[in-house]
């Protein structure tokens, strides 16, 4: 067995994130044995860097000294020690980032890709939708313009949000206009089409969205509802056939239970640095299989979450499309990994070295240090810039 000797938690950031604003800093993790093995983990911050950070020297403190081969025995070590461990958003990213590593160490250990020791792959690419492309967007021209560029660059789905600063309530007026956004979209490129509303609506409001857009057969509307009113969900549910997808702030497999059970979903999308790392993602994905529902991963911040992503897409059976900002990050983003996976004309392959099998560039690590929280601006962090006007 090899024990964990040391980690180390890199800020990094820098201002003017356009595709991801909530995303605008990220924080890596490199996790060290004691014979020198180093793994790579990713967690989010969203409007939470420095709370976060805190948190994963918590669980360093936990980790430090275990067998790093006993990746589950470790979670479920701080699962015990961490009290709001399900509910917190700071402690299951924390944990995530230390779960990542830990796979990506066993797998250089035992000489494997973490999708072999998943059980192997079932699939050798992995279709992405783009998202992230339509900073500045607000007519219907602006969106075809950018949606015809993402095209171009090969992808066969996008998806955005097309509703403007409505927040809560939603107006004719406004599920009018985003409605002729998304029928210019559809009709002006050949692309499957996801409708993103950011968990942003009451029940009425989403009920009134589902009604102007479900005839346009969007691939899913995505947290239709505020992430709190599961009723609310389910009157949608009762007066809509749209598809829903939901997820991302679901962490862990048994908060998703109640989703899967009452059937309010049709596409599952846990993070995988916030959910509790790749097994905690893998059995949602398994139990969501026993319901029949599809799995469609968020992944909106940075390139190890992609990677440790991609290696769960090609596991698993209920996998429906893969959300990528790739194309759309800021340059250091794009330069974080000098190796790792490839996205070319609109799908994901992976390298196939161990681990994650990446090669992380340290002159980014230090380039980019901050110690910052993200900006804030007048716009919500969790819209696109220039979209919420």
């Amino acid at each position: 067995m090899t024990k964990i000797r040391n980690y180390e938690i890199a800020e990094l950031g820098e201002a003017g994130e356009r595709s991801s604003p909530w995303g605008s800093t990220i924080l890596v993790l490199k996790l060290e044995t004691e014979d020198g093995e180093v793994g790579y983990g990713e967690a989010p911050t969203t409007l939470m860097t420095r709370a976060v950070y805190e948190q994963m020297r918590e669980v360093g403190r936990v980790f430090v000294g275990r067998d790093v081969e006993e990746i589950r025995k470790n979670y479920l070590e701080f699962y015990k020690r961490s009290f709001y461990l399900p509910v917190s958003m700071e402690s299951t990213s924390a944990l995530s980032a230390f779960e990542i590593a830990s796979w990506d160490i066993l797998g250089k250990i035992l000489g494997a890709p973490v999708y072999q020791l998943l059980g192997g792959k079932v699939r050798d690419k992995v279709r992405g939708y783009a998202n992230g492309w339509y900073d500045d967007c607000t007519s219907p021209e602006d969106f075809v313009n950018k949606a015809k560029e993402v095209e171009r660059k090969g992808f066969t789905a996008v998806k955005f949000d097309p509703f403007g600063p409505n927040f809560n309530t939603l107006t004719e007026e406004g599920a009018l206009k985003a409605k002729d956004i998304v029928l210019s979209v559809k009709e002006n490129t050949k692309m499957d089409i996801l409708i993103e509303c950011h968990g942003r609506f009451n029940a009425n409001a989403a009920i009134l969205a589902a009604r102007y857009l479900e005839d346009l057969d969007p691939l899913f509307m995505e947290e239709p509802v505020h992430p709190d009113q599961i009723s609310g969900l389910r009157r949608l549910r009762e007066r809509s056939d749209v598809r829903i997808a939901l997820g991302e702030r679901v962490l862990n497999k048994n908060l998703f239970l109640p989703y899967l059970e009452s059937d309010l979903v049709d596409v599952i999308q846990p993070d995988v640095t916030n959910v509790g790392g790749i097994l905690e993602a893998m059995h949602s994905s398994i139990l969501a299989d026993s319901y029949g529902v599809e799995v469609a991963f968020h992944n909106a911040f940075g390139p190890i979450q992609t990677a440790a992503t991609l290696h769960l897409d090609l596991s698993i059976s209920n996998f429906l499309i893969q959300e990528s900002f790739e194309y759309f990050w800021p340059d250091w983003k794009k330069n974080l990994l000098k190796s790792g996976y490839k996205l070319e004309n609109g799908f994901f392959t992976l390298s196939g070295k161990p681990g994650l099998g990446i090669e992380v560039n340290e002159k980014i690590l230090e380039q980019y240090r901050t110690d910052e929280m993200e900006s804030t601006s007048e716009e919500p962090p969790w819209v696109v810039k220039g979209t919420f006007r």
